[in-house]
């Protein structure tokens, strides 16, 4: 999940301090959250972030959290939401539109937590815009870098192999996830009901394979060979999970990515 035009909560802070240093922010101590209405919105935001059902149950479906794939707080490289404010409002062809940062907070929502938008003038937004920014603070304003999209190009060269993804995920995954897939109380669900749906980023198995090869397994990621990380995100893409209405519509300009799960109305 993510910028919009302005800090929503920023005008309530009466007395500014300093922004952080970029290096400062990607600390987990709140010491570097500054006191006061702004910084007691930064925790908040970061609190639904991290407690997300708990937090918003009648807009989550499943049994993820936002954390869930954007670990350390949105702090880890991969999904890292650090920069994230600085590099909204932006074009996604995804939707084919310019989206605001609140779009794709809410687009989250709707994908990969199965759940419904949330207002987005609302209170819960504005905290979670203002944990992002101040997320992005130290960044400069900039488009997307290139070279962020060109980091899945190298899975074009695997192949899909089910069976060894399996196998992999017996091995390495099932003790954290379940061997169902269905989740433990160390780890999310990877499929079924209480899953991210088709619609989500993570259905993709490029998006899936480069997740797992830096972050997994939890406890000694960066393990699994690449070919044995696209085997497991091509397996896991394989099993049953909840639909995304609407999902026939994205991509409208018949530019879709070579994994996207579904066909749609441009591209069969």
């Amino acid at each position: 999940m993510l910028a919009c035009v302005a800090l929503l909560v920023s005008s309530a802070c009466t007395r500014a301090e300093p922004p952080p240093a970029a290096a400062a922010v990607r600390s987990s101590g709140d010491s570097v959250i500054p006191t006061g209405p702004y910084g007691t919105a930064v925790r908040r935001g970061r609190a639904i972030l991290v407690a997300t059902r708990e937090s918003l149950p009648d807009h989550v479906g499943n049994t993820l959290r936002c954390t869930s794939c954007h670990l350390d707080e949105g702090r880890r490289e991969t999904g890292s939401w650090v920069g994230v404010f600085a590099r909204y409002p932006q074009y996604r062809a995804r939707s084919g539109v310019v989206e605001t940062i609140e779009y794709r907070v809410n687009d989250c929502f709707r994908r990969s937590m199965n759940g419904t938008a949330i207002d987005p003038a609302g209170s819960d937004m504005r905290d979670i815009v203002a944990y992002l920014a101040f997320l992005s603070q130290g960044v400069a304003v900039a488009p997307p870098d290139p070279a962020r999209a060109s980091r899945l190009q190298r899975w074009n060269a695997f192949t899909a192999d089910t069976a060894t993804g399996a196998q992999v995920f017996a091995a390495s995954c099932a003790k954290c996830h379940g061997p169902a897939g269905q989740g433990t109380p160390v780890a999310p669900p990877v499929w079924g009901p209480r899953s991210y749906n088709i619609g989500a980023g993570m259905s993709r198995v490029r998006t899936a394979a480069e997740f797992i090869s830096r972050n997994m397994p939890f406890d000694a990621p960066g393990t699994l060979t690449d070919s044995a990380a696209f085997a497991v995100a091509a397996y896991i893409n394989a099993q049953p999970r909840p639909d995304f209405r609407g999902k026939e519509n994205d991509w409208p300009n018949g530019d879709p990515p070579p994994d996207v799960a579904y066909p749609t109305r441009t591209h069969h």
